[in-house]
């Protein structure tokens, strides 16, 4: 065990709580992530404090104070305290009993400790605990594993992840968040025991999945625990050291997926897209003589996709976009302000969509050789052709056209989906630039060309 002098900051709400539970004769330390980032210089938000108070008595003591106490876990021994807007999660000294489920403990002990309690937490970097006057608690070589940027389990790593499933996808997404390597011995045993995520909810996944593509270093952290996590995206194995077997490409798919990924926009929208973009390509495959050809591996990408995303329970509204960026990804847009007016009118006028298009073609396009070269450059000349076009206020949707169906029916036009054809033929008329955006114009247009349009 290490004591150190090191000092974190903690906020005046966080040492309030720790003062009035330690005036009424309970020890109590910041434990956890905020002691974690805050060694590592990153802003902390949320303050999770472990003290000798029950749960009861933290409640008591608080409240006396002026906090605003809820019961949020009083199971395990949890409340959460807040003053002026600020949260606190309060838990007693506690030692996890069995987990028969492999996800949660079947009960807690609550210890009298501090030691006793950050035994049962899951990497050593987590294991830490801060008070300001005591300086940093490090029962377990976290300090450490902190200078060395590396993720390691306290204690057995078999033992910390046959408990609970979800601490494997938690080490990959620390990886990403915060750039460290993965232990060997902690590797191995995520390896081993990745079957055991079968016990996380779905949603747990996804949080974490979001996580992890997010992350500062994701494509470190992708090629690292790759095998870890084809146990919840099965339909990333094939790509794993899948040769492209084309000059155009220097990675196989799996690597230039993970170059792809850490090269979009921090979104959910960019970087589950770019994760999936290529994720139909070894399915596509065959060769021609010495050259690979990967034809339609969009449409087969959209379809394993569909199924991964609705399985993530992502939300339909969010799966449909990223859908529409994996089916659109290899699409040849010319840099012209008609090409980029007639794709802006396929995304039903979505802008940002069409960004995130753009930005998905620059990051697979710097993913790939020079060869690429050209289609880097097209990608940012789509990028300038689209703000002159959104700066102008061009018309690339049925809204911005200077008529609607009220004038569409005075021509005679019965209510229907007439109405809506022709409304689309004088959009594609203007994109064409064969008539001005102007009501009279455009309604001399469409009476014109009502039986051809």
């Amino acid at each position: 065990m290490k004591q150190s002098h090191l000092q974190i900051h903690i906020p005046d709400y966080a040492r309030a709580a720790l003062g009035a539970l330690e005036a009424a004769g309970y020890e109590s330390w910041c434990v956890g992530g905020c002691v974690r980032d805050a060694l590592l210089g990153v802003d902390v938000n949320d303050y999770d404090i472990a003290t000798a108070a029950s749960w009861e008595d933290t409640e008591q003591t608080l409240k006396a104070q002026g906090f605003a106490v809820h019961r949020t876990g009083t199971k395990h021994g949890t409340v959460t305290a807040s003053i002026d807007g600020h949260p606190l999660e309060i838990t007693t000294f506690r030692a996890d009993g069995t987990y028969t489920d492999g996800r949660h403990p079947d009960s807690v002990t609550f210890v009298r400790s501090i030691e006793e309690d950050l035994a049962r937490r899951d990497f050593t970097i987590n294991a830490l605990a801060c008070h300001p006057e005591r300086g940093v608690l490090d029962c377990h070589g976290g300090l450490d594993d902190l200078e060395a940027r590396t993720i390691r389990a306290v204690g057995d790593p078999s033992k910390r992840f046959a408990e609970d499933g979800l601490r494997i996808l938690r080490g990959c997404r620390f990886a990403s968040q915060l750039g460290f390597s993965i232990e060997p011995d902690t590797l191995s045993a995520m390896q081993s025991h990745k079957l055991r995520l079968a016990n996380v909810s779905s949603e747990r996944i996804t949080h974490e999945l979001d996580g992890l593509l997010l992350g500062g270093h994701v494509h470190d952290a992708l090629m690292e625990t790759a095998n870890v996590l084809t146990a919840v995206i099965p339909e990333v194995a094939a790509c794993i050291g899948f040769d492209q077997h084309t000059p155009y490409h220097i990675y196989d798919v799996w690597e230039h997926t993970a170059w792809v990924v850490q090269r979009s926009p921090a979104t959910r929208l960019s970087r589950w897209a770019a994760l999936l973009h290529d994720i139909g390509k070894p399915a596509a495959f065959f060769m021609d003589g010495k050259r690979a050809h990967f034809y339609g591996h969009p449409k087969l990408s959209v379809a394993l996709s569909r199924g991964l995303l609705a399985r993530m329970s992502v939300a339909p509204a969010l799966s449909e976009r990223i859908l529409t960026l994996v089916r659109m990804h290899d699409v040849v847009i010319a840099a012209d302000r008609r090409s980029v007016k007639r794709a802006l009118q396929k995304l039903d006028g979505d802008v940002e969509l069409f960004e995130a298009l753009v930005a998905l073609k620059k990051a697979d396009a710097l993913a790939q050789s020079d060869l690429s070269k050209p289609r880097l450059e097209l990608a940012f000349d789509l990028e300038r052709v689209l703000a002159e076009v959104t700066a102008s206020a061009e018309a690339f949707t049925i809204g911005q056209l200077a008529i609607d169906g009220h004038d569409i029916m005075e021509l005679g036009v019965g209510r229907g989906p007439e109405v809506g054809r022709l409304l689309k033929c004088a959009l594609a008329a203007v994109i064409d630039e064969k008539v001005v955006n102007e009501r009279g114009p455009l309604i001399e247009y469409v009476s014109k060309h009502l039986p051809s349009c």
